[in-house]
């Protein structure tokens, strides 16, 4: 299968994809679709086995030969040193030129004392406690997205919700143990919402019964608190396992516990999907109460005064959308953002059930309340740089830009999105990028680097401890993030810092938790999915070769 980004330059090769052409690699494909250049490229994925020094597999030289730096067959140096391995391809494109490998994701430890190559690739690395086999499989993102998938239906399908995993055993996925989130009902939204786009694209069975799967688990949560309207963040079952963080209610039968204090965060994730998944599944039946559970929660937050109502009569912490909240110190800085959720939830929902009560409290909020102005001061207003909220805005305007015509309402959407783009652009975040995309699709972004974190997002998603801040060539910040961790200047690529979703702080360097846990990966299925539907990245092109 050959993959490609669908260029905006005719005849410019997309240069991420282009420095791989006759590296080694398979070779560089270019076609023309409607006049404009496609390209195609597999640059290589890693993965890592460890060995014991006896294993058979590992090679005799590794034993005998001298420790230093290794040339590879395919003119890469591999240098091991006391902090790690670093591979140096000058025919790799600038990004990938030098990479760092250290940390239990590649490595036993990282005093590398011996190196052999594999002769296609790859590497052999002797350390003081063990052995590691890093190579580097040659995979498109097909095929990185089926590896993907698998790992959701292994590890982390808790009754339809993509549930967190806990390693019983350090870096040992046969200890795995899922346990619920705060944000289930987000991160089972976002996969459910990627298989949605996977379903438009390919009309996979197996696509459209995995979002159905999940939607069912997105309905549940409002179902299961008895309270029409208001969801759970998450649920267990009587005797599944759960940690002692939250606010946990029992349904009346005791079978089942449920988290409330739901967040705004849960609100943005449903009505993301429930536009999706009206607007691209086949299921008339689903569709019908996917309005129905949208209606509810709509008529839950008007009927509230625009606020989430918890069981206890109050406010939850984070549901609310008033000019009341927003004039408060601790409202004033989220007036941009949450006024911005709100349009969207009403947007979609006048979309979705057709109800003109949602249709005209949406014109109300945003022009007699001035909510689509409030959203363009986020410069203004916001008092502190939150990467939770960059998902938490991106998310609605992806809504926006797909329901709304009005002019007015249009331009001044395009003036908050590029706001919010002033901080995004720098982090290569490919879901942040094609949602842009979206709102300007007329921009110049840097696309190329989108794909790259694609690509560079690693295999392995265990959160192993990883450190960069030693390194030299990263630039570290001077001052801490808003959670007083230290960060970066320099933005590293995924498989290099630690593992995290698209709500974390990509200038985080320094991370992990010993490999006691493993993501589940549907932070790159959704933009993967996303792409693909919106065709900024096409597959099974017809090839023209190169040379």
């Amino acid at each position: 299968m050959r993959e490609g980004y669908l260029s905006r330059q005719r005849g410019c090769l997309c240069p991420y994809l282009a420095g791989y052409a006759g590296s080694g690699m398979r070779r560089l494909l270019l076609s023309l679709v409607a006049g404009v250049a496609v390209f195609a490229a597999e640059p290589p994925q890693k993965f890592r086995t460890f060995y014991a020094f006896d294993d058979p597999a590992v090679p005799e030289a590794l034993r005998r030969a001298p420790a230093g730096p290794v040339t590879a067959t395919d003119g890469a140096v591999w240098t091991g040193s006391g902090d790690g391995l670093i591979r140096s391809d000058p025919k790799a494109p600038p990004e990938d030129r030098r990479q760092y490998f250290a940390g239990k994701r590649y490595l036993p430890d990282d005093r590398v004392l011996n190196l052999v190559p594999d002769r296609a690739a790859g590497v052999w690395v002797r350390t003081e406690t063990g052995v590691a086999h890093v190579e580097l499989r040659p995979m498109t993102l097909a095929q990185k997205a089926a590896h993907f998938e698998e790992r959701i239906r292994l590890r982390h399908d808790r009754y339809g919700l993509v549930a967190d995993s806990r390693l019983k055993e350090p870096g040992n996925l046969a200890s795995n143990q899922l346990v619920p989130s705060d944000n289930d009902g987000l991160w089972t939204a976002m996969y459910a919402a990627g298989e949605c786009f996977r379903y438009a694209v390919t009309k996979s069975p197996e696509a459209l019964a995995r979002a159905r799967k999940s939607i069912e688990a997105v309905l549940f949560l409002e179902q299961v608190t008895g309270r029409p309207g208001f969801p759970a963040r998450s649920y267990i079952r009587k005797g599944d396992y759960r940690g002692a963080d939250g606010e946990w209610h029992w349904t009346r039968d005791g079978a089942i516990e449920w988290k409330g204090d739901t967040s705004s965060d849960e609100i943005v994730g449903h009505f993301f999907l429930f536009g999706i998944a009206w607007d691209l599944l086949p299921d008339q039946a689903l569709r019908k109460r996917i309005a129905a559970t949208a209606g509810r929660i709509m008529d839950h937050i008007l009927d509230n005064g625009y606020y989430l109502i918890d069981l206890d009569g109050k406010p939850t912490l984070w549901g609310r959308w008033t000019p009341e909240y927003f004039a408060t110190p601790a409202g004033k800085g989220d007036g941009p953002l949450n006024a911005l959720e709100l349009l969207a939830f009403l947007k979609t929902a006048a979309h979705i059930t057709g109800n003109p009560r949602y249709a005209a409290e949406y014109r109300k909020v945003a022009f007699e309340m001035k909510y689509a102005e409030l959203a363009t001061r986020l410069l203004e207003l916001r008092e502190e740089l939150n990467y939770s909220d960059e998902e938490l805005a991106m998310l609605p305007f992806y809504l926006l830009f797909r329901y709304e015509r009005d002019p007015k309402l249009l331009a001044l959407y395009r003036t908050a999105l590029d706001q919010w783009w002033r901080n995004i652009q720098r982090e290569k975040n490919p879901l942040w990028t094609f949602i842009y995309l979206q709102g300007r699709p007329d921009a110049k972004v840097d696309i190329e680097g989108a794909l790259r974190t694609l690509y560079r997002i690693p295999m392995d998603l265990v959160g192993w401890t990883v450190k960069n801040s030693h390194r030299k060539d990263v630039r570290m910040a001077s001052t801490p993030d808003r959670q007083g961790r230290p960060e970066a200047e320099t933005l590293l690529p995924p498989d290099e810092r630690p593992i995290m979703k698209w709500n974390g702080n990509p200038f985080r360097v320094d991370g992990g938790n010993g490999g006691r846990g493993e993501d589940d990966g549907a932070f790159f299925l959704l933009p993967y999915w996303m792409a693909r539907y919106h065709r900024l990245l096409l597959t099974d092109l017809p090839p023209s070769d190169l040379s």
